[in-house]
């Protein structure tokens, strides 16, 4: 589908999208944390390590934060997108440390085109991320809103 503005249409159930990869800096992983989650382990590498989560660790807010560009990159820039009316789950499963780098993909697990808006389709999505051992760290499902490929011409 490369080359091409996504759409309702082009999301089927059971289809897979890879997101990419992404290598976790300790200067971003500190830059994020200074500005938005100042906790001790996401600031000193000490207080990281003295910390159930073993190391200077990216907050999961942090997470969600490359998570959403990686999904930029992957396709919602180039897409028919209106917004997402929420998150129904997300999951930090393991720390993500600095020098992790974590994959992602995401999958269609519904879809369905609005009652009121019927040029408006929702697509429910399960991603995840992994690091570089395959370990899960995390996971999400929301729903996103497309136009139709006819209401995005």
């Amino acid at each position: 589908m490369t080359g091409k503005t996504w759409a309702y249409e082009d999301f089927t159930e059971g289809a897979s999208i890879d997101l990419g990869a992404k290598q976790v800096s300790a200067a971003e992983i500190v830059e994020f944390a200074t500005e938005f989650d100042p906790q001790p382990m996401h600031l000193d590498e000490e207080a990281g390590k003295a910390s159930i989560l073993g190391g200077l660790a990216a907050s999961g807010w942090h997470t969600c934060a490359i998570f959403m560009r990686m999904l930029c990159d992957a396709f919602l820039l180039d897409s028919t997108a209106q917004g997402a009316p929420g998150i129904d789950q997300v999951r930090w499963k393991k720390p993500v440390l600095a020098g992790d780098t974590l994959s992602g993909r995401t999958g269609v697990v519904a879809r369905r085109l609005s009652k009121s808006r019927p040029q408006l389709g929702l697509v429910t999505f399960r991603s995840e991320m992994v690091n570089q051992r395959g370990e899960r760290v995390f996971e999400l499902e929301n729903t996103v809103m497309f136009l139709t490929r006819e209401a995005g011409a």
